[in-house]
């Protein structure tokens, strides 16, 4: 939900919820109540990774480095989204203040870091001093700052949203290295419109209708409250340097050329992280990475990762398909469907055709064309164009039916592999290279509830993932009475600007995409934040499904030496590489006793709903190890897909639970003319995990969709029904970029990995 969704969204609650009683409040930071974890449990989990890293060298020196896991993408109940959704409108449990996320990071999931990122429009002054506060108790228990059981880290989400593509950028995490105030900037940034909180009822409404909230309603109350606190917050004046503005307004960037020019006034070390670039909800049909590869809304000092899943689905995979081309005139128009692909305006067209009646052929033709026209301009909200349209009713159009645990309505034009194959050839980098995205790769959950490191177990949908939905067929009825009426025989124009309250139904369109969060995995040299923060910098990170796999992947015959994942480096010779992985060991039921011996029953319950974390002495099998290769654009517009190898290289792994060692070169680099990137994919066997399925479409004989069942977040789905079905979880490495000697590679402008 875009910034301006969710304030337009909350004054309708506000307007929807009258009554009596109770004033609103702001959310405290919450008490933390778990102490330091035993330093023998954290010392028997390294004990068995070095065992199984040291089977894996097969005699050559095992790893120096320890792999720790954490999450780098973690909301809690102060982001506006999190908060409305918590509501019991939609089914939900109640807040979840920061400190939450401290007891679920060290005893649900047992992660080594995590990062709060809460959304920055949300985060008025006194919350995010509440929220470093809370961050710093959490640190203080960590039992020193040379091995610490957790590290935390600060930070905010940038979160914009455009019209079109061009003026579309996508969502950002900025993320900072220390806890001390002399580290962190006073506010964080926001991507808002100015005029976006002018749009909330007045503060008087707003007061007036918390005394009118109905008895048992504070959280509405609560809901009211904020929306009023943050209507009064005014903005900061622009063209001042951020470092000169008062810490009490609200500070906006419109593009990440604002974003990054604000971050480099403040003169602090941050690391900004995209995400949930693909993601269909909000991002505008034909986006493309291409206008933010510049050197002023890029800046490689800061950008260099790239968040290719999280609970929100996997945003790596390119596809040649699109719900949008263009005619001969060069204007939009509607694709026809492939067996791969089924475009929402082709979809919307044939809604209408089913609604023709008797209508003559000449007319329901016209308003077939009209349908897929109208749907087109919707752009990323097709189904408003039949506002009484069911989830079933559009099948399973824009959506990617043979992608790993997909992101919802895909846009190819933003994925990881897209981005690593774009080139500017008008601008270069610090090297003198033509400006690529040379991006690591990582994982984290995008959760909504304080919870970092989810994926842990496929359990608990409702709760560990962010499915959300009306609680009763009482409560949708409400919604949907607040739609205006459309004659169902037409399709009717969606108007940018249209909000209601019954675009909160949007949730169920989603709620099949929504899984379990990822991990970020950093080859480390000791657990201190030091350490963490340099493995992020180095790009030596790979990114997971959720589970906890291990992996390696190095170049072995640079001029230098080995060189891990993350690494820039220049070859005259075909490169030649070795990669090393282990499944995740098996969860077992329940919670182990450390957690239960540092949670009362009721705080286990509440936030790891009886399951944690619980590795036990099994490993799953890696079936398989997939090679990517990509070769950047050499000249402008070079065809991308035709750049993209996915696999390039397949092995299978022998059936050995102690893990699986896999070497190859690229005999091909010198010949090429290309310089080239590669990563790989490590896939565990097949287990049950929670959407793999998505809309569990169904299928004629011809391959044509004629049913989906789809896995709502609301009372249409029982709560306890997990939508299981089986995939092969993985970890994604970060790329190792080697460039051509003499053809203006630029390995020396960034560090390559090593010590």
């Amino acid at each position: 939900m875009s910034a301006r969704q969710r304030a337009a969204a909350l004054a309708a609650i506000a307007l929807l919820v009258p009554a009596l009683g109770c004033r609103g409040r702001d959310q405290e930071a919450g008490a933390i109540e778990g102490a330091t974890r035993p330093p023998a449990v954290i010392e028997r989990a390294a004990a068995a990774q070095d065992a199984t890293a040291a089977a894996l060298a097969a005699g050559a020196a095992a790893p120096e480095k320890q792999i720790l896991f954490g999450d780098l993408h973690v909301h809690t109940t102060y982001s506006l989204d999190a908060f409305l959704y918590a509501l019991p409108l939609f089914g939900g449990e109640g807040v979840h203040p920061p400190a939450d996320a401290c007891d679920f990071a060290r005893y649900c999931a047992a992660v080594d870091f995590f990062a709060l990122t809460d959304h920055a429009e949300s985060l008025t002054p006194e919350r995010w001093e509440r929220t470093l506060e809370s961050l710093r108790q959490c640190d203080a228990r960590a039992g020193g700052a040379e091995n610490p059981d957790l590290v935390v880290f600060a930070g905010f989400e940038w979160t914009q949203v455009g019209a079109t593509p061009e003026d579309h950028f996508g969502h950002k995490n900025v993320i900072y290295p220390s806890l001390g105030a002399e580290s962190l900037p006073l506010r964080p940034i926001t991507a808002l419109d100015e005029s976006v909180f002018a749009q909330t009822p007045s503060p008087l409404l707003l007061r007036g209708l918390q005394l009118l909230a109905p008895f048992g309603l504070q959280p509405y109350a609560d809901m009211l409250w904020l929306i009023e606190r943050l209507a009064k917050m005014p903005n900061c004046p622009d063209g001042v340097d951020t470092r000169e503005l008062p810490s009490d307004c609200r500070e906006n960037a419109a593009d990440p050329e604002a974003l990054f020019e604000k971050l480099a006034q403040w003169d602090l070390e941050s690391i900004v992280i995209p995400h949930g670039l693909t993601w269909g909800l909000h991002v505008p049909l034909g986006a493309r990475l291409d206008n933010q590869l510049t050197r002023r809304r890029h800046d490689p000092d800061r950008q260099f990762l790239l968040e290719v899943y999280s609970g929100h689905g996997n945003s790596e995979e390119f596809r040649g398909w699109s719900g949008v081309v263009r005619d001969a005139d060069g204007r939009l128009a509607c694709p026809e469907p492939n067996r791969d692909f089924l475009p929402c305006c082709w979809r919307a067209g044939e809604i209408m055709r089913q609604r023709c009646g008797d209508l003559p052929a000449a007319e329901c033709e016209a308003r077939v064309e009209e349908a897929r026209r109208l749907a087109l301009e919707a752009n990323a909200a097709p189904h408003l164009v039949f506002p009484d349209t069911e989830v079933e009713d559009w099948l399973d159009c824009d959506q990617c039916r043979d992608c790993f645990k997909p992101t919802f309505a895909p846009r190819p034009g933003m994925s990881a592999q897209y981005a690593l194959a774009l080139s500017n050839n008008d601008e270069t980098d610090a090297g003198g290279a033509p400006l690529r995205f040379r991006w690591g790769l990582v994982g984290s959950s995008d959760d909504h509830r304080s919870q970092p490191g989810t994926g842990y177990k496929q359990r608990h949908r409702r709760h560990m993932t962010d499915a959300h939905g009306v609680r009763s067929p009482l409560y949708e009825g409400l919604l949907r009475a607040t739609q205006s009426g459309a004659d169902p025989s037409r399709p009717q124009r969606v108007e940018r600007e249209q909000r209601s309250i019954g675009a909160l139904l949007e949730v169920e369109r989603v709620a099949s995409f929504l899984y379990p969060g990822g991990l970020v995995a950093a080859h480390a040299v000791g657990r201190s934040r030091e350490a963490i923060w340099d493995a992020l910098r180095r790009r030596e990170v790979y990114g997971t499904s959720g589970p906890r796999i291990l992996l390696w992947f190095d170049l072995v015959n640079a001029v230098e030496g080995r060189r891990p994942m993350g690494s820039e480096v220049v070859m005259n010779e075909a490169p030649r590489f070795e990669v090393r992985a282990a499944g995740s060991f098996v969860e077992q039921p329940g919670c182990p006793a450390e957690s239960r011996a540092a949670l009362s029953p009721e705080r286990l319950e509440l936030l790891c709903r009886g399951e944690c974390h619980h590795p036990g002495d099994e490993r799953q099998r890696i079936e398989r190890i997939e090679v990517v290769r990509i070769r950047p654009q050499s000249v402008a517009g070079e065809e991308v897909g035709e750049l993209i190898e996915d696999p390039w290289l397949s092995h299978e792994c022998a059936a050995d639970a102690a893990g699986c060692v896999f070497a190859f070169e690229d005999a091909d680099f010198v010949e090429s003319g290309h310089d080239a990137v590669y990563y790989v994919r490590a896939l565990q066997e097949p287990t049950m995990a929670i959407n793999a399925a998505n809309y569990r479409t169904e299928f004629d004989d011809d391959g044509e969709p004629v049913r989906i069942t789809p896995c709502s977040g609301s009372y249409r789905t029982e709560a306890d029904d997990d939508c299981l079905a089986p995939v092969r979880e993985r970890a994604w490495s970060s790329p190792i970029f080697v460039d051509r000697a003499g053809g203006g590679g630029s390995a020396g402008a960034f560090t390559d990995g090593g010590e």
